[in-house]
């Protein structure tokens, strides 16, 4: 189906000079085959992905064959293209909500693939495709707008417009990074059953090894742009030739929460913790409740430990941030240190701050583009008026997390998804914070960058003696840094408990079903 031989690509520069990107790989992908390629971020899996259509930016050079079908699609022009991609090769990106029009209704953006390619009664199809991705309720919603869905149905959406023409080939690149174990499930079997189906090849780019094992036949390791083994999943992952492999193989976050005296000394107190979002109804715009998603939450975090919060997409595991953080509105109590949030307003809770920071999901999206690494890092020294030296602060705090004191003038674009997720860790620590909130800090990382970002927040917590509440939908992460954990779902605490009694001998059913998912 698809055929990969000798693949170089490089991008020039503004100087006219080329930077390889892609060395001479190969691969060969046949029809009713799941391939996946795995690596770390950089290794050069989605660049390789976007070449096969001519996806790639303008400064991008490609040397070698990409033969489809037998037809070699890099000497084909843009126009003739434009009859393959999407038609019979199509694409799963990797971010839903940002890879779906914000202005145009689910059914309208579904439609649009039918319609640019010349297929008739587009109507029907799409309710056709609804039921193919397990969607059959949203026949009804097709006015719907993409933030008006949950994850796992956004993600379904997209399937099921990569799906719309019946593809050959089905390129997907991360399809369930952003997604919690149970939803990541669900899709990862619904995947299965359309390409076993529909017999199409499946071309999988994913950094999680789990969804490998689970779904593929093939899989090939990419490192700085090189193929460095290729075989079936039984044999590369039970026999694995090259060292890379092998780490790779072997990178997850592991270990316990850092040793901690028996301390009762409450560093975060929440007690009917509840949070409602309200929507405007009827022509004079009363309030009304839309939905619940904090209800009457109690929970306790002493001080220097870490409470992970665990739970699906939408159990309210964010919102309880959010609210914690007073970023959205709350009722009940939140007490820190003794002092009730709940009750500041204006400058003392602007004060108060300081003590609290964030480490968010996203690390390109939550750092200012226009911004270098030392302005990013000192803003908060600035905000909150803190005397000293503040690029000499600014290179400690690199240093805790890795970096060195010659990225202080450089840019976010200027660095990987793990470095600029250290560069998340180093504005927060640089305020030497009580408690540290970390909102999904790894989702958006490979493997070996999770192991190293978690091994990172366990050595600063134990030398600043920070609390930790980190809210995460991986239960490995969860696992290697909480010494609590409270289970999430519809916005209650179902299960609270120590970490290791929580996974040895979980009470509830939904924490039981959690770490099915996972395992």
């Amino acid at each position: 189906m698809l055929s990969i031989s000798n693949l170089n690509i490089s991008f020039s520069d503004e100087s006219g000079n080329n930077k390889p990107i892609i060395d001479g790989i190969s691969f060969d992908i046949k029809s009713n085959q799941i391939f996946s390629l795995i690596g770390e971020s950089g290794s050069g899996k989605s660049v390789t992905a976007l070449s096969i259509c001519k996806l790639l930016a303008k400064n991008a050079h490609i040397d070698g064959s990409i033969k489809f079908e037998d037809k070699e699609l890099t000497s084909l022009t843009d126009k003739q293209l434009q009859t393959i991609r999407g038609n019979q090769i199509s694409y799963i990106f990797q971010d839903p909500l940002t890879n779906l029009n914000p202005l145009h209704k689910i059914g309208k953006q579904i439609e649009e693939c039918l319609t640019i390619h010349g297929h008739s009664n587009t109507k029907q199809r799409v309710l056709e495709l609804l039921d193919m991705v397990e969607l059959p309720e949203f026949k009804n919603r097709l006015n719907a707008y993409p933030h008006e869905l949950s994850g796992g149905q956004r993600q379904r959406v997209m399937i099921a417009m990569a799906l719309a023409c019946e593809p050959k080939l089905l390129i997907a690149d991360e399809p369930t990074t952003a997604l919690d174990v149970i939803t990541a499930q669900s899709i990862l079997k619904l995947l299965k059953k359309i390409q076993a189906k529909t017999k199409m090849a499946v071309l999988l780019i994913t950094h999680d090894l789990n969804v490998v094992k689970q779904i593929a036949d093939k899989v090939a390791v990419m490192k700085d742009g090189k193929i460095l083994e290729q075989g079936t999943v039984n044999t590369v992952f039970k026999k694995p030739k090259h060292e890379y492999t092998k780490k790779l193989l072997n990178s997850y976050p592991k270990g316990n929460a850092i040793k901690v005296a028996n301390n009762i000394i409450p560093s975060l107190v929440l007690k009917d913790l509840s949070v409602n979002y309200n929507k405007r109804t009827g022509i004079f715009g009363r309030l009304k409740l839309a939905k619940q998603a904090v209800k009457n939450v109690n929970l306790i975090l002493p001080k220097g430990q870490a409470l992970g919060v665990m739970g699906q997409s939408g159990s309210g595991k964010t919102s309880l941030a959010m609210a914690v953080l007073r970023l959205i509105k709350s009722q009940g109590n939140i007490g820190f240190n003794g002092i009730r949030l709940d009750k500041l307003k204006g400058k003392s809770l602007r004060n108060i701050r300081r003590d609290i920071q964030v480490v968010f999901q996203d690390p390109f999206a939550s750092l200012n583009p226009s911004m270098n690494v030392q302005q990013i890092i000192t803003e908060g020294l600035q905000t909150h008026l803190i005397q000293g030296d503040t690029e000499q602060l600014a290179i400690q705090a690199l240093q805790d997390v890795g970096l060195d004191k010659s990225d202080l003038n450089k840019y976010p674009h200027e660095f990987s998804g793990g470095q600029r997720q250290r560069i998340n860790i180093a504005r927060a620590i640089i305020m030497r914070p009580k408690l540290l909130i970390l909102d999904e800090p790894t989702s958006a990382l490979d493997l070996t960058l999770q192991a190293q970002v978690i091994e990172l927040l366990k050595t600063l917590q134990k030398k600043y003696n920070m609390s930790y509440l980190i809210i995460s939908h991986d239960l490995r992460v969860i696992k290697a840094i909480s010494h609590h954990i409270a289970v999430m779902k519809d916005g209650e605490i179902v299960e609270f408990n120590d970490t290791t009694k929580i996974f040895k001998k979980p009470r509830h059913q939904y924490t039981k079903a959690l770490i099915k998912a996972a395992s």
